[in-house]
């Protein structure tokens, strides 16, 4: 890929990095530290289901120090020293709500929980997991007031856009709704975030090549991908050992080609934060990508995309809306 190729879109990478803009933004990189605040999930909980996504073990990314009952202030201390170990130099943080729904609550407890991570004068931003059904508008103006002061991203689980598919990974909402949450949340002023899941059984090549087309109208700030992982006390996990057959789990250089194909048909304004994901080995049943750390990762993929001429928007065929 010549150089002129490279930047046809103004990036400095074959992609959008979400990296690259942090580092824009605020001048240097800025670290997350997981917050637990104790929610629940109404796909657990009988309001919309139970027993949860198919998928889903919150055990595979909660870290140690992550306990909704050590409080939210010993958990963003518990948090600079966990990430400092890695980071010394790190000085500002993102507080990062990723298990379970994290609006999935009154209005008076967000207030109270958010109270306390934006009294700590290192905390910058707040980027918070959820569903799409579990926002509204009085949660919207809570969090757009915050984007006035902080950097603010609410982040959907959206997984899949086909119907056959949530039912199927027992989701608990359509692509509808996760349609409606993102353009109202993006019309708050606020930017939204969605998470991928690419693999799910039963959907083609085709089918995920076309998400990329489909997400890409919507007014998405950021975007996490995520190859489908099997992981233990899971529905999916109980199906993998009876019947394997069922899944088609990617190999790491399968996975490359492929993620670099949905890349490309992507619409060239969407920050693409991750690309692939892992599991810790006590919750991971499958794929094994052993000796494969999630910074070769994405230089391979880097890699293979300059290669093969490929870049992030090169197939993209829409409409591109510019971020406000």
């Amino acid at each position: 890929m010549t150089k002129n190729k490279i930047h046809e879109w103004r990036h400095e990478r074959p992609f959008n990095s979400y990296s690259n803009y942090i580092r824009e933004r605020f001048g240097g990189r800025i670290q997350k530290i997981s917050l637990n605040g104790g929610f629940s999930c109404p796909n657990r909980d009988g309001r919309v289901g139970v027993g949860g996504c198919a998928f889903c073990n919150n055990d595979a990314f909660i870290t140690a120090y992550c306990t909704a009952e050590h409080g939210i202030e010993r958990q963003i201390a518990d948090g600079k020293v966990f990430v400092k170990r890695r980071y010394r130099k790190a000085r500002q943080f993102f507080a990062y709500f990723q298990a379970y729904t994290n609006t999935y609550t009154s209005i008076e407890n967000l207030r109270n929980l958010f109270a306390q991570v934006l009294a700590d004068p290192e905390i910058v931003g707040v980027i918070v997991g959820t569903r799409p059904d579990c926002i509204d508008n009085e949660k919207l103006e809570f969090f757009a007031k915050m984007a006035q002061t902080h950097y603010v991203v609410l982040e959907y689980g959206v997984e899949s856009i086909y119907a056959k598919t949530l039912q199927r990974i027992n989701r608990g909402h359509s692509y509808a709704q996760s349609v409606e949450a993102i353009e109202k949340t993006a019309r708050y002023g606020i930017p939204v975030g969605a998470h991928i899941i690419l693999g799910l059984p039963g959907e083609t090549h085709e089918e995920m090549m076309a998400m990329a087309t489909e997400i890409s109208k919507l007014p998405l700030h950021s975007l996490k991908l995520h190859q489908l992982h099997i992981v233990k006390n899971t529905a999916f996990a109980e199906e993998y050992e009876q019947n394997p057959q069922h899944f088609h789990l990617f190999s790491v250089e399968e996975y490359i080609p492929f993620v670099a194909e949905f890349v490309s048909r992507l619409s060239p304004v969407i920050k693409i934060e991750r690309f692939a994901g892992d599991s810790p080995r006590r919750v991971r049943i499958a794929p094994v990508w052993e000796g494969v750390k999630y910074e070769t990762f994405v230089q391979k993929l880097e890699d293979y995309m300059l290669r093969n001429e490929l870049w992030q928007g090169k197939l993209f065929c829409g409409e591109l809306r510019i971020e406000s």
